[in-house]
Parts: structure tokens; C-alpha cells; sequence
């Protein structure tokens, strides 16, 4: 390494990541550092694709070789992403990076529809995603995804037979409901779900996934504390809405997962069905939004609480009509509610 070459990694060295508390050079995020004539070149190597603070990064960066070495090169910087872990010596499912529990405390607060948008979201940033639909006894996934009469695989491997998820918009997914007949009511003591969701999740060719997102049924219940033994869980997302029946059930929810048995750290809290904009007023000012659940009821809690605040979702007319079509589509407000949640999970792989 030359002269010229040290004098640019001692400048980047200098740059900060706010997120993991260290410098660039020794988190590793500097790669391929090239010095030409008139230009130097090199990679960011982000913890995420969705990562919120790619811009501010690249612009500390130009700024702190310009301080060292002169405005008279042109940088050029390229952007790749790794995505972390905390799981590598996992032994449980290890090609799978991070497993991410969809919760809420009650039902009908729009947890499934989260689950979907956040997986399709993550996918958007060209990470690989699976959606496994843990409610066992209302899944959701196959009629949101306009796959409700799919039907899963089978393939043996070292003489053990393995499900092989479905595949939509480039994302794995696992219902209970891809295993039944569409209309069949599945009247099973805890025991047996229990049974049937760790085949679900240990029994299935997930293969290399950067993100499973699993949506769990309402409430504290048997599934719960059995994704607790079967594998460790990077953590948690609660989606409340701001109603008070709602945030009761939510502080119960967080109650469990902080209980010794359990002990999943919870990433985040998402607000759905925070307001309704009126619709064909562009620019709306707050005289505009209706609160019809009550007003910003998650984000006092998560600040109580002590937990990372997500997002608001508001009441969108567009999810509704999504239930009619193919598949769902990627609406925008879910797009930086994943970018702070891939934030939140970085984090807390640098732990």
C-alpha cells in the first residue's frame, strides 16, 4: 500500500457508522480501493440494502478523502451489501441469517398484512426472503397471496423427507393452508400444532434465506413458546393499532417475550391503521387525518416501554382491494418501515 493509498484508509478511518458505534475501516466496510490518475474508486459494503444511511455514509466519506488528499480527485464509490447475522453457529436451520417473529397481542390488527408487506418490502432491496404462516388455525398467507388452492412439494434428502415452499415475487412461502383443503377447520390440542409447526419450520428446503419472517397467531399461545425451543429468533416485531384494546393486549404480548422461557428480543413496535387521509386531497394538513382508533396509542407505548418505534401505517383503501387480486403490491409506506427494521436487526447483530 502506498503512501497515497494509506493516507485515504486513515481518512476513512475517521468516518463513523452511527448505528454500529465504530469506523468503516474496522467494521470492514471499505473493499476494493482502487487509485488511478485522477480518480479513486472503491466499495461500501453495506450490513443491508435497505439501509437508511447509505447516502450519509457515501457523502462522509467523499468529504473525509477530499479533507486529506485534495477536492481535485473524482471518488467513485460503489455500493454492495452483506447482510448479518448473529446465528452463524447455529445449528438449526443455519442457512437462514436472520428469523424475524411477526406478533401482536390481538387479532385483527393487521399482523398478516404486515408480515406480507415487510417480506415484500425486504425482497425489494434484493435480499432473499421467506414468509412461513405460523397461525395454524386462520392462516392468512394463501389469500393474500392469491395462491389459496397451491399446493407444496416433497423432496427427500439423506433419506429424510423435506416441504418445499412455494414461490412468489421471489419470496419463499409456507402456510399450513398450501398442507390442507381450502375449507377444512383443523381442530388440534396444543400438542399437535405444536408438532405441526416445527415441521413446518425444521422440516422445510428453505435454503438460503437473509430474512424468515414468521407470522404468528394472536395472543400468547403454545407456538409462542415452542418457536422459543425450536430455534433461536433474532427477535420480535408487535403490530398494535392505537386503539386501548389493542395496546392491553400488545403489553401482554411484550410481557411474554421478555419472560425467562422465552427471552426474544422484541426489534420494534408498528402502529397500523393509525389514521385515514381523506382521499383526492393532495398535500393533506393534520385537519385532514382521521383518527378513528385513537391517536398515536403505539408510539406512547413503544416510548414507555423502552422499544424502537417502527412506523404508522395509515388506513389504506389499496390493501383492501389487494385481497381481490393476484397477489399483493408493494405500498410505499412499508418500504421505510424496512429499511428501520433491517437497521434494527443490524444493530442488534453487532451486539
Amino acid at each position: 500500500m502506498n503512501d497515497l493509498e494509506q493516507r485515504i484508509i486513515q481518512a476513512l478511518s475517521q468516518v463513523q457508522d452511527p448505528d454500529l458505534k465504530n469506523d468503516l475501516v474496522s467494521l470492514e466496510m471499505i473493499k476494493d480501493l482502487v487509485v488511478g490518475p485522477h480518480t479513486i474508486t472503491f466499495t461500501l459494503v453495506l450490513t443491508t440494502p435497505a439501509c437508511p444511511l447509505q447516502e450519509m455514509l457515501k457523502q462522509a466519506c467523499i468529504k473525509a478523502i477530499q479533507s486529506a488528499v485534495g477536492a481535485t480527485w473524482k471518488i467513485v464509490i460503489a455500493v454492495a451489501a452483506k447482510v448479518t447475522t448473529n446465528r452463524s453457529q447455529c445449528a438449526t436451520l443455519p442457512g437462514i441469517k436472520n428469523i424475524i417473529a411477526i406478533a401482536s397481542g390481538k387479532g385483527g390488527v393487521g399482523k398478516s398484512t404486515v408480515a406480507t408487506q415487510l417480506a415484500l418490502a425486504l425482497a425489494h432491496y434484493g435480499v432473499q426472503v421467506g414468509l412461513l404462516d405460523a397461525d395454524l388455525f386462520g392462516p392468512s398467507i394463501p389469500t393474500m397471496w392469491g395462491c389459496e388452492t397451491a399446493k407444496v412439494s416433497i423432496i427427500q434428502r439423506e433419506k429424510k423427507k423435506y416441504i418445499v415452499p412455494i414461490e412468489r415475487q421471489g419470496i419463499k412461502l409456507l402456510s399450513i393452508g398450501f398442507l390442507t383443503r381450502q375449507h377444512e377447520a383443523l381442530v388440534w390440542r396444543g400438542p399437535m400444532a405444536s408438532a405441526a409447526f416445527r415441521q413446518l419450520v425444521q422440516e422445510t428446503d428453505w435454503g438460503a434465506l437473509d430474512y424468515l419472517l414468521i407470522d404468528l397467531p394472536p395472543g400468547t399461545s403454545d407456538i409462542h413458546l415452542t418457536l422459543a425451543q425450536t430455534v433461536p429468533v433474532t427477535g420480535v416485531v408487535l403490530v398494535t393499532t392505537p386503539h386501548k384494546i389493542a395496546l392491553v393486549d400488545v403489553v401482554k404480548a411484550i410481557a411474554m417475550f421478555q419472560k425467562e422461557r422465552i427471552q426474544m428480543p422484541i426489534l420494534g413496535l408498528i402502529e397500523n391503521m393509525a389514521y385515514f387521509r381523506i382521499p383526492d386531497v393532495p398535500n393533506a394538513q393534520e385537519d385532514t387525518l382521521h383518527y378513528i382508533f385513537g391517536k398515536e396509542g403505539g408510539k406512547e407505548l413503544a416510548a414507555t416501554h423502552g422499544i424502537p418505534f417502527l412506523g404508522q401505517i395509515p388506513l389504506l383503501t389499496d390493501l383492501c382491494l389487494q385481497q381481490h387480486a393476484a397477489g399483493p403490491v408493494l405500498l410505499a409506506p412499508f418500504q421505510a418501515i424496512a429499511q428501520s427494521l433491517a437497521q434494527c436487526i443490524s444493530i442488534r447483530n453487532a451486539l
